[in-house]
């Protein structure tokens, strides 16, 4: 099948070639349906005939947000090549892993990351690099689509063609890319578009990174499906989006962020007077959500609609409609229309009884093939179908599902996951450092942060700023410990594992 039937901006282009399709609001720039086409278009051609790209071919993108970001993942799309957003809060040992590990053929980044760009090429991890700067006419990119022509010709591809990679952390210490694929994208169109509400009148305010599953699918793309708008902050600042959301001139009808988003903006001096009347859907995700910051925005007359999901998943699992947010505060909804969810215990067996907690399994075309290069892990996480999500959850007699815990290790912070084995890898690193241990800990600004529980080996000394230096500039910010705590030796089962459940604080 052509690829043209999943080019939703060329369809738009020509129905509807005057509606605004994107606003960059760092830039002030914005685009026509019939303007984006023709910037894709060029894009693609480009990208096939000045770098040679072809179909398969991962094209890397190290930038903050910006509407040519969906500009690049579109004309990926036409040429059968796979989209490859990094995320630029990593470090740079970080990023060469991956990039060795996909091994694109072009880095398109944003001048911002000059450096890092200049590092990895050095290095010999991406032959070729393209420079971005989102407020110069004569950037390197731009100057490629000005002079390009539209001239390639759509390559055929299916609902089963890998769109993207996006590549999560890992529970042994590596990164995995889990594979989009092209239908994945479209069933989460259709599954989140319903639960959301999202139409061609949609105008969605994106605050998220959109190297991120939650920014680039929740809800652009799926307003890009119907032909609705999308305005793009570069990053987030919770007076700004505010004053966005207020604004009766945009007339935002839609956003999503995690908790600390929607906590931050209720901590604003204007949140109060704001008028909110133009948002019909607030989404949160990523994280569970307080009942404060629920409350909070329902006194606003906002429901924040919470949802569920994860990056194998395209995002959307569950959906909370945003009539039963207030009789269900907590609950992430029940299950979207083309999915299956399963509660099942430690044995195996499926949870039929309401408030036992069992892992949620998730089967369905949203689901990812697997991770890129990693059969063994595909394997382990997939199960006759069914995605093991690692998460934890209670469903109660109306079947709403319950989000309760990770049913692994892993802890948020700020939205983001955070796998302690990755993490207690760069601290074994240090000659002193027996044992070590890493847990998250409530914070009140990013909902979880990191500390690290060291036993030391027999005569060394370290003290906690010695750790938290040696973990600075070897993990995303996001990722680094912000406490130690010492200890004699860390508590173990019998058959030697870690006991973690002992370490955190009791609730």
């Amino acid at each position: 099948m052509s690829a043209k039937a999943y080019d939703w901006i060329r369809h738009h282009a020509f129905r509807t070639p005057d509606k605004t399709a994107s606003i960059d609001l760092y830039s002030d720039r914005r685009y026509s349906y019939a303007e984006m086409d023709r910037r894709i278009g060029r894009l693609a051609s480009f990208l096939r005939h000045g770098l040679a790209i072809e179909r398969g071919e991962r094209v890397a993108v190290l930038s903050r947000n910006a509407t040519d970001m969906f500009d690049i993942q579109f004309a990926c799309g036409r040429l059968g090549a796979i989209f490859m957003p990094l995320n630029w809060r990593l470090a740079v040992p970080e990023l060469e892993f991956i990039l060795a590990d996909a091994t694109p053929k072009v880095l398109l980044y944003d001048d911002q990351f000059v450096d890092a760009a200049s590092a990895m090429k050095d290095e010999g991890k991406v032959p070729l690099t393209v420079e971005i700067r989102y407020q110069a006419p004569d950037s390197e990119l731009e100057y490629a689509i000005a002079r390009a022509s539209d001239d390639v010709e759509p390559v055929e591809i299916s609902h089963d063609d890998i769109s993207t990679i996006l590549y999560t952390s890992g529970t042994t210490g590596l990164a995995k890319g889990a594979m989009i694929t092209h239908g994945m994208n479209f069933w989460n169109a259709v599954n989140l578009g319903m639960a959301s509400w999202i139409t061609p009148k949609t105008v969605h305010l994106s605050i998220l990174p959109l190297f991120h599953t939650g920014g680039l699918n929740c809800y652009c793309n799926i307003v890009y499906h119907v032909g609705g708008t999308v305005l793009v902050m570069r990053d987030f600042d919770p007076g700004r989006t505010l004053g966005y959301l207020a604004d009766p001139a945009l007339a935002i009808t839609h956003t999503l962020g995690v908790p600390a988003n929607f906590l931050f903006m209720s901590q604003q001096p204007g949140f109060q007077s704001a008028d909110l009347g133009c948002l019909q859907i607030a989404g949160v995700g990523g994280a569970p959500c307080a009942l404060s910051i629920l409350e909070a925005w329902q006194g606003k007359g906002v429901a924040l609609q919470q949802l569920y999901g994860m990056t194998e998943t395209s995002p959307l699992v569950l959906a909370l409609d945003p009539e039963d947010a207030a009789r269900k505060p907590g609950s992430s909804g029940k299950p979207a229309l083309h999915t299956e969810v399963r509660l099942v215990d430690e044995d195996g067996r499926d949870v039929v009884e309401p408030g036992v907690v069992g892992e949620i399994w998730v089967k369905g075309p949203n689901v990812t093939p697997g991770y890129w290069n990693r059969p063994e892990a595909t394997a382990k996480a997939i199960q006759d179908g069914w995605l093991r999500t690692g998460d934890a959850a209670t469903r109660d007699d109306e079947g709403y599902y319950y989000i309760v815990d990770r049913w692994k290790d892993m802890y948020i912070s700020g939205g983001e996951n955070v796998y302690p084995a990755e993490v207690e890898n760069i601290i074994y690193q240090l000659p002193e450092v027996a044992e070590v241990a890493v847990i998250g800990v409530p914070d009140e600004r990013w909902g979880e942060v990191g500390q690290a529980v060291v036993a030391l080996k027999a005569g060394q000394s370290l003290v906690a700023a010695d750790i938290l230096k040696h973990c600075d500039g070897k993990l995303a910010r996001f990722k680094q410990p912000k406490s130690v705590r010492f200890v004699e030796a860390l508590p173990r089962n019998a058959t030697g594992k870690v006991l973690k459940r002992e370490l955190r604080p009791a609730k």
